[in-house]
């Protein structure tokens, strides 16, 4: 099991960053917004409607679409690094893709979904029998999201899968961490909570471990 170094009465000792987090309002991204502001970095909420982001020290709200590539890349130019944590159907994967490289923002984390790890050797979690018709579409544009930044040249990015439930819950701060493969705990699950998810990625953020990979996080 890994603790991370930021679980409770844990010294923080990572340099304060600007940090640009697109989809800062949805399940996640709230929870990741929650996890910067408290270990100190200064946040862009980029989302559809600011008057929904809450008022917290180091947070400046600002309206962008996904979609547009020029409008995004504007709003992404000058932060130390960029987190994506949109749904892969809400947006377009090659023009979030192309604001990204056309910002300059050094470094781009995403938070993405557990359908494209393995359960088998090259056999995905998306692919097996019975995996839930409703989260098909949503697994499926995932793992082709991912297959889009495997192919990048320019970006150094870190894509983060969650395990196969990740629900509300509580911030333990303790986790295992795996590759490709999808991870189960003794008891036959495969959970993380929303909290530890977040905790996870900006642990990737402060002390990068996964360049240019795909990581996963679970209990």
């Amino acid at each position: 099991m890994t603790t991370s170094p930021t679980a409770a009465g844990a010294a923080r000792t990572a340099k304060p960053q600007t940090v640009a987090l697109i989809g800062a309002t949805g399940f996640v991204g709230a929870r990741l917004l929650a996890e910067l502001v408290a270990r100190g970095h200064r946040v862009t909420a980029i989302v559809r409607n600011p008057g929904k982001v809450p008022a917290l020290d180091g947070v400046t709200a600002r309206a962008g679409d996904v979609h547009d590539r020029d409008g995004l890349a504007a709003l992404l130019a000058g932060h130390d690094a960029v987190i994506s944590a949109v749904h892969f159907l809400a947006s377009d994967g090659p023009t979030l893709l192309a604001a990204v490289r056309k910002s300059g923002v050094p470094r781009y984390l995403v938070v993405g979904g557990a359908g494209s790890l393995e359960v088998a050797p090259g056999v995905r979690l998306v692919d097996t029998e019975g995996f839930p018709e409703i989260y098909l579409g949503e697994a499926r544009a995932g793992a082709a999201y991912l297959d889009l930044l495997r192919a990048e040249r320019a970006l150094d990015w870190t894509f983060l899968s969650p395990s196969a439930v990740i629900a509300p819950g509580e911030r333990t701060g303790r986790f295992r961490l795996g590759d490709d493969a999808l991870l189960v705990g003794a008891d036959g699950e495969s959970r993380i909570s929303a909290e530890d998810f977040a905790v996870a990625l900006v642990d990737e953020l402060e002390r990068p471990a996964h360049p240019r990979r795909r990581f996963t996080v679970g209990y």
